[in-house]
């Protein structure tokens, strides 16, 4: 693990706990060199492919998931640990259907399902760029649906 302050590549641990809320392994290092401390958290990867509405395939990115919903819930008062949540949630489901491929469609509709509970406008943001709508009256119509 390099230091996220000097680049050096020999840190050492100093302490581990399992997030169980997470499924991580948080991690507190210390730079050798530096001695700058930070904090690392370890996953579990299964290898779970996103098909794109082009068509195109591309490995699961649980920090794509996470930048959109924060665009979406920026400036509300929504905690990341919140969001953290929403895509542990989101990931301990599609690993369940114990699938290789998801499409992009199906983590767009869990996400808005989940963010509908969490935060009404973080859910009209991220549906506006989901569903792309191309004018006032779509717009229109999936407020109506919130009500």
């Amino acid at each position: 693990m390099l230091c996220p302050r000097c680049s050096h590549e020999n840190t050492r641990v100093i302490d581990s706990r399992m997030q169980a809320s997470t499924n991580a392994i948080k991690r507190r290092r210390e730079c050798r060199k530096c001695h700058t401390r930070f904090t690392t958290y370890e996953r579990c990867e299964d290898p779970l492919e996103v098909v794109k509405s082009s068509g195109v395939r591309q490995p699961f990115d649980r920090t794509k998931l996470f930048a959109g919903i924060m665009h979406a819930s920026s400036k509300r008062d929504i905690d990341v640990n919140q969001i953290n949540a929403l895509i542990d949630d989101i990931e301990q489901e599609l690993k369940s259907h114990a699938r290789t491929t998801v499409s992009s469609h199906e983590i767009g509709d869990m996400v808005l399902k989940r963010l509908e509970t969490l935060d009404k406008v973080a859910y009209i943001r991220f549906a506006s760029v989901y569903r792309d709508f191309k004018d006032i009256d779509e717009f229109l119509s999936e407020l109506g649906k919130l009500r």
